[in-house]
């Protein structure tokens, strides 16, 4: 897998019907070479539909795919030079792993010899060296995902292609093994479009996100810009949690922007803002909680959940009610207690009114 040949990823204005619906009305976006982007969002937004379109199993209503610079639009599946690795990993049960890996290739016309040393070298970059002659039963779900990787991988594609990889593995395996495509990626800087609807997963393994939502992208942009800067209460609420309420903003103060939330006074960066009317959207665990008479906004405890290492509140206040993560476990607050709630500098962004 040393020939690696990382290809860019372009959609042009692309459109796709089925039928009279319109599942895809005017998408376009761009992946550079050697990095793993995903397309992120609840069912229906269309993320399946635009893999489906790249990987050649459906053609656009009209524009333009480009791999490589190359225009695919209409070029069938088995010539486009991508590889897909499916929710179901699609292993063949009475194979052994090495015989899985080496299967494409031997179909692809390499002899038998040069094909299981090329499956060998694969099985290897993915961590599973002397390995080969297991079946994928005697194989941990983890370990038949990083079969399919490698199966995917020595085809050398341009594009590979991640389709809802983890969603059959457990919840402290799919931590491990998204952290082990991770590294894998980065070491090997092959191109990656990874479909999920998993917003932690979305986190720790993209170097670009796009949200979609209803076949258009409602915003895209590094995992880090979207969850602190989020353009929208739907992105705000979809890339983890987040209290939306209404704020005034009174002014500006170089690149920062004050704002009034029910008396409680607060700066923050933000794009350029007209004063007035305005929606914040506070992440759980900014809130700042402080017993009544301290300055900030006035509330009152609704539930209280102790959860070892934090304790989850619901708070009313003047301006609507806060969901709020306190890690301060050694104090805590009990249900119909006043107390008085701050912000912190980071978690907190003006959104779309």
């Amino acid at each position: 897998m040393t020939d690696l040949k990382p290809g860019s990823v372009v959609f042009e204005n692309v459109r796709k019907d089925f039928g009279t619906f319109t599942a895809i009305p005017d998408l376009s976006i761009t992946i550079e070479p050697g990095t793993l982007v995903t397309l992120l969002g609840p069912s229906g937004c269309g993320k399946t539909t635009t893999l489906r379109m790249l990987a050649g199993l459906e053609h656009p209503s009209a524009g333009r795919i480009l791999i490589g610079g190359r225009d695919v639009t209409m070029v069938p599946a088995h010539e486009r030079d991508v590889s897909m690795v499916f929710q179901s990993y699609a292993l063949f049960p009475h194979m052994n792993a090495l015989d899985n890996v080496a299967y494409g290739l031997e179909s692809s016309g390499y002899n038998k010899r040069e094909a299981r040393e090329r499956a060998e070298e694969g099985l290897a970059q993915v961590g599973l060296a002397g390995m080969g002659h297991r079946l994928p039963a005697e194989l941990s779900g983890g370990q038949q995902q990083r079969v399919a990787v490698a199966r995917a991988l020595v085809l050398n594609p341009q594009v590979l292609l991640l389709d809802e990889p983890l969603s059959n593995l457990d919840a402290r395996l799919r931590r491990r093994v998204r952290t082990e495509i991770r590294e894998l990626q980065q070491r090997l800087g092959f191109t990656a479009v990874y479909v999920t609807h998993d917003q932690d997963e979305a986190l720790a393994v993209s170097d670009r996100i796009v949200v979609m939502k209803d076949g258009k992208i409602a915003q895209e942009g590094a995992p880090r810009e979207l969850y602190e800067e989020p353009v929208s209460e739907f992105i705000a609420d979809f890339m983890g949690e987040a209290n939306v309420v209404t704020c005034e903003v009174v002014g500006r103060e170089g690149d920062e922007t004050l704002i009034d939330v029910g008396g409680l006074q607060h700066r923050l960066r933000a794009r350029q803002t007209a004063n007035g009317k305005a929606k914040l959207a506070v992440r759980p665990g900014s809130v700042v909680l402080n017993p009544e008479g301290a300055s900030g906004l006035g509330g009152e405890i609704l539930t209280a959940a102790y959860l070892g290492d934090h304790v989850e509140y619901e708070i009313e206040t003047q301006v609507g009610n806060f969901f709020v993560i306190d890690h301060s476990v050694e104090r805590s607050f009990a249900p119909h207690t006043a107390v008085s709630l701050g912000f912190r500098n980071r978690g907190l962004a003006l959104i779309e009114a």
